[in-house]
């Protein structure tokens, strides 16, 4: 396994009130967010990625107004279209 190691000033640590291990839980999920709204990453992993449940990561993805299905216009438009 890997690991990536992101060097942040003092004054982030500060400012999020958080102590440095929830400060980089918080980041891990953040960015496994991004991975997943990238389509980098399915459900599954982006929740792995931040050592969380598929349930609980969709919990989250809801509160935070992500959507869970992400759609373009032609698989929508190919679903409504009576052939």
């Amino acid at each position: 396994m890997q690991t990536l190691t992101l060097p942040y000033a003092d004054d982030l640590l500060l400012t999020s009130g958080q102590a440095p291990e929830a400060l980089a839980a918080e980041l891990r999920f953040l960015l496994a967010v991004k991975l997943f709204e990238l389509h980098r990453l399915s459900i599954g992993k982006a929740a792995e990625f931040c050592g969380m449940g598929k349930v609980l990561f969709l919990f989250e993805l809801g509160r935070l107004q992500v959507p869970v299905i992400n759609l373009d216009d032609d698989p929508i438009a190919d679903e409504l279209c009576d052939d």
